[in-house]
């Protein structure tokens, strides 16, 4: 089984050296980067030097029916490839993901998300449009939105009620930029940018909106509640409001310092007597809560596992169920003049704060997927959220087009109180 990728950065590298170097069966065989050396690299990282550039997908299909490896900084030689059985988006970017997302599906291709910026931004509307096309779309094991979905579909097979999904956070700080998380982006190979998305609450809002847009389950609250607690999840399940949770049908949400980190959990409720009696045998605890988590996520790991559950057996590992549940908006990160052109997810000037999408919907919210580029009208205070009204949007972008088309596919959110799973 051959698959291609989009992206050639920290993720994507892992994902080779698994490929190459340990599976049998399965081959990341095609990368797609703006840059040609970064993807000839990640080949030879792994051990691979037969590696060819190519520009089309008449050439990259030549090279891979050889047993070769092939690289290109051109997306449609990889959407239109005939040996591809599936693409994986790995950019973490949101105009880029976008483009090549919407090219992969209109090929009639699979595609993996690994890019929760774009499943939340228009996750909805791409799954609309694989559904059409007869094709899978879907987020990636390993990443913590599927790992709480698989999490899910196990309590629900118990019959027990889940009523949180819940991501662990060490560090949140909504004022971290790239000059603050320089050195730890350094350490690891990532860049600054990536890692403050991590540290300022946007990609966990980012993934907690794909995990609710999965479930039907919505937020209590802007941002999350984010309880503080420095001690082992399993300790938390008294922290949440339980009638709060049954009223809404569940919530997602993120504990903040918990351990095992960076792991995810969830909260689910017995469902009679003989349920409670078992759980407390297994010392779970007495409830009403009860606690299941996973401690870890090896992204890297575990992208193949995705492309085998996609192209094997016609599963998503997380996709929307139908309408958005829950958005992410952009808020200031510092005061902000009037003039100011915004820049991009985990820079200087906006964090990412997830709320439900009628909500969204209601206020004119501008959506953190979209604020890139945007121009202010106005001035803002910082922690400011920031409406449509206060900025004129960028021309061209496919990300705006794709999200105004969504919007009007969905212009309003259908309430849901019952769990929802793509089964």
């Amino acid at each position: 089984m051959l698959f291609g990728m989009f992206g050639a950065g920290a993720m994507a590298r892992g994902t080779v050296n698994q490929t190459e170097r340990y599976l049998k069966g399965i081959t990341a065989a095609a990368i797609c980067n703006r840059t040609i050396s970064a993807a000839v690299e990640a080949y030879a990282a792994a051990g691979q030097t037969d590696v060819v550039v190519v520009d089309t997908a008449e050439e990259l299909d030549a090279a891979l029916r050889a047993g070769r490896r092939a690289v290109t900084s051109n997306p449609e030689a990889l959407c239109a490839s005939q040996v591809l059985e599936c693409l994986v988006e790995i950019t973490g970017h949101i105009e880029y993901g976008a483009q090549v997302s919407a090219m992969a599906i209109e090929h009639g291709k699979h595609l993996v998300l690994m890019n929760a910026e774009i499943d939340a931004t228009i996750g909805p509307l791409l799954k609309h449009r694989a559904d059409a096309k007869g094709v899978i779309v879907s987020g990636c094991d390993g990443d913590q939105p599927a790992v709480q979905l698989n999490v899910l579909r196990t309590v629900v097979g118990w019959g027990l009620k889940p009523l949180l999904c819940g991501n662990i956070k060490g560090l949140q700080d909504h004022y971290r930029n790239p000059t603050t998380q320089a050195s730890f982006a350094a350490q690891w190979g990532q860049t600054p940018n990536m890692v403050t998305s991590f540290a300022d609450g946007t990609k966990i809002s980012m993934e907690q909106a794909v995990v609710a847009n999965a479930t039907g389950m919505g937020v209590a609250q802007r941002g999350m509640l984010g309880p503080e607690y420095r001690g082992h999840i399993d300790d938390m399940t008294s922290m949440f409001d339980v009638e709060m949770l049954r009223e809404r049908g569940g919530i997602v949400d993120y504990a903040l310092g918990a351990v095992p980190s960076p792991g995810v959990f969830v909260f689910a409720e017995a469902q009679d007597d003989v349920q409670r009696r078992h759980l407390e045998y297994a010392k779970l605890g007495t409830g009403p809560l009860y606690s299941f988590y996973i401690p870890y996520h090896l992204t890297q790991f575990e992208v193949p596992d995705t492309v085998a559950r996609v192209v094997l057996f016609g599963d998503a590992a997380t996709a929307p169920i139908g309408p958005p549940v829950v958005d992410v908006v952009a808020a200031a990160k510092i005061d902000l003049e009037a003039g100011a052109t915004l820049d991009g997810l985990g820079y200087y000037m906006t964090y990412g704060l997830a709320e439900n999408y009628d909500t969204v919907r209601a206020e004119g919210l501008l959506p953190m997927g979209l604020a890139e580029g945007c121009v202010l009208k106005r001035p803002l205070k910082r922690d400011d959220v920031l409406t449509y009204d206060d900025v004129e949007l960028p021309h061209g972008t496919v990300v705006h087009a794709l999200r105004a088309e969504q919007d009007h596919l969905f212009p309003a959110v259908e309430t849901r109180s019952a769990l929802a799973l793509n089964a």
